[in-house]
């Protein structure tokens, strides 16, 4: 139950810091999403946090105190507070200083807290002190407190000493995973804290006398965890017996797969081992079924552009090719692509390395290179499956190039990925590749170039006005759009959109200041014009005057009106795309 602190209203209408709407709209919301109404405040920039916490210390007599240099809560005084009252009445034990426990609280008010407090310090003995302390500061050392490290530490305590450790069998649900072994409670951990914290891959490595582990959050690795070197064997051996790997080989790479279900939703993990100097080190692909059924314009696909490749997917045939770096999200942009293309009135085949998501109602197969089921080779078969639509994982050699031409070119969809710069690159990628001129021009439908920006947490991101350099960059890419869509667009003093400085108290990105990413997209289209140039005077400043013509955002651009409308940051954009900027020069 939340305590609204009505001494506090009463102190902060006295100063007009809130009226009287705005204290039943905000003690409302506050017992409705079961939220400290202060925070609320500040999270609303109704007041700062430093203003807010001056104001409690002259309301309550009681002094603040400023954590900032504490990096976690300490071992002995965590023990006394369970992490139950922690969360649910917001109090902090921050030091034990013989027999006396000091506790940083946010709401005095809260009557139900301080009895919980009373309780602790009768039971151990001991006299209470209290802090006033900010919003940030809880928000930091709470979330601190249940780190991954914490939970296996726990773990650690309770197998340090033993020679040999247990290994459970494969299992379908976490709670299974982490039931019984001290090992497979350290896998299940590692799993839970990557699904909970969005992450893409773990990384487990091994390095001298320390294994560590790594998580891909936004496309940013970072270490989560640093484990003795001695858990090495056994942590390898139980993510090999979940994925029914070989635990006996550890000389070759091997590769295998696993299933179990976070958070109420199955989760799928891709497994890969590759031998290195120190050992095996392993690479879980998490794949998550919610970022398989994102559609088209939550991954960014807006405006002309959707329309465009709506347009292009209701052809009888020709081909449909996305191209961009390893892990622009190619593959989930093909996953949404064939999730709209999905009906049961037409047959749908795909070969996949590896099968990332599954969607039902498609036929998804696996090719397999060392027994010789290539793209190129599962491609010849899949053409005698009668299908109406193919998807194949990526065009990598001279072959599986020409095969999905002639596949486009008799009357199928065909849709895949390859690696180059830009959507313009992909047509003299195909002839380099041996596709002849006079096939590519009448088969190629679409060119689909993408990147992969993390998106700004749109709950504590800060406006600000553009500063010269980016100003300069704006013009220019505005300058260069379609008019359509330029004069839609401020001249001048632009407002963009920059990471919190101190997004610490933030739970939607978790103190992170970034909340997921978003593709930015240029789409190339064939046209008359565009056929003309691939069969006379083919050249990639050419191909990009005709992509002028028709219409096309640059990638460059479309960050741009990501940027203008504070989905991502300049900086995000420039680190991304920034080779892109030369393309807004071609008139």
């Amino acid at each position: 139950m939340v305590i609204i602190p009505q001494s506090l209203i009463k102190k902060l209408q006295k100063l007009e810091k809130i009226d009287q709407q705005q204290a039943d709209e905000f003690a409302d919301k506050a017992k409705v999403e079961e939220e400290d109404f202060g925070r609320l405040l500040v999270k609303n920039k109704v007041i700062s946090d430093e203003e807010l916490l001056a104001i409690k210390v002259d309301l309550y007599k009681l002094p603040s105190v400023d954590l900032s240099d504490i990096k976690a809560i300490p071992q002995d005084a965590s023990k006394l507070v369970p992490d139950k009252i922690i969360s649910f009445y917001n109090i902090l034990p921050f030091e034990l200083e013989e027999n006396i426990l000091k506790v940083g609280i946010l709401n005095p008010e809260d009557i139900n807290g301080l009895a919980a407090l009373r309780l602790i310090a009768t039971k151990h003995d001991l006299s209470v002190e209290k802090f006033l302390i900010s919003y940030a500061d809880f928000a930091r050392m709470a979330r601190g407190h249940k780190t991954l490290a914490r939970e296996v530490g726990k773990v650690l305590e309770t197998i340090s000493g033993e020679e040999d450790v247990k290994l459970a069998m494969p299992s379908e649900s976490l709670e299974e995973i982490t039931a019984e072994a001290p090992v497979s409670k350290v896998v299940g951990a590692l799993v839970k804290h990557a699904v909970e914290g969005r992450a893409s891959d773990i990384h487990i490595e091994p390095f001298g006398e320390d294994l560590r582990v790594r998580y891909r959050v936004d496309g940013v690795m970072s270490v989560a965890l640093t484990l003795p070197k001695n858990l090495h064997s056994a942590v390898v051996t139980r993510i090999k017996i979940l994925s029914e790997l070989k635990i006996d080989e550890t000389r070759v790479p091997q590769d295998g797969r696993f299933s179990t279900t976070v958070e109420g939703r199955k989760i799928d993990f891709r497994v890969s081992t590759l031998p290195t100097r120190y050992g095996e080190k392993v690479v879980l692909r998490i794949l998550d079924p919610l970022t398989g059924a994102i559609d088209l314009p939550e991954l960014g696909l807006v405006g002309h552009a959707l329309e465009v490749v709506e347009r292009n997917m209701k052809k009888p045939f020709g081909s449909i090719l996305i191209t961009g770096p390893t892990g622009s999200g190619k593959s989930t942009t093909s996953t949404a692509i064939l999730r709209r293309m999905n009906e049961v009135g037409v047959n749908i085949v795909t070969l996949e390395d590896p099968i990332e998501y599954y969607i039902d109602g498609v036929n998804q197969s696996q090719v397999f290179e060392e027994i010789g089921y290539t793209f190129s080779s599962g491609l010849r078969h899949v053409l005698r499956q009668d299908p109406d639509i193919i998807m194949v994982g990526e065009i990598r050699d001279a072959e599986t190039a020409m095969l999905a031409t002639h596949a486009a070119l008799t009357g199928h969809i065909m849709l895949s990925t390859l690696h180059t710069n830009d959507a313009t690159g992909v047509i003299p990628r195909l002839i380099d590749m041996g596709v002849e001129k006079y096939l590519l021009a009448p088969t190629l439908n679409l060119a689909i170039a993408q990147r992969l920006p993390r998106k700004l947490c749109q709950t504590c991101k800060e406006e600000d006005a553009a500063n010269i350099g980016e100003e300069k960059t704006i013009k220019e890419a505005i300058a260069n759009m379609p008019a359509n869509i330029a004069k839609t667009l401020p001249k001048s003093n632009f407002k963009v959109f920059r990471p919190a400085k101190d997004p610490g108290g933030c739970k939607e990105c978790n103190g992170k200041a970034f909340s997921g990413r978003i593709a930015i997209f240029e789409i190339l289209e064939m046209t008359d014009k565009l056929e003309q140039i691939i069969l006379t005077n083919i050249s990639e400043s050419e191909i990009r005057k005709e992509a002028k013509r028709q219409g096309m955002i640059t990638m460059f651009q479309d960050g741009i009106l990501k940027v203008l409308n504070g989905t991502i940051s300049m900086d995000e954009l420039l680190q991304v795309a920034q080779e892109q900027k030369e393309n807004l020069q071609v008139t």
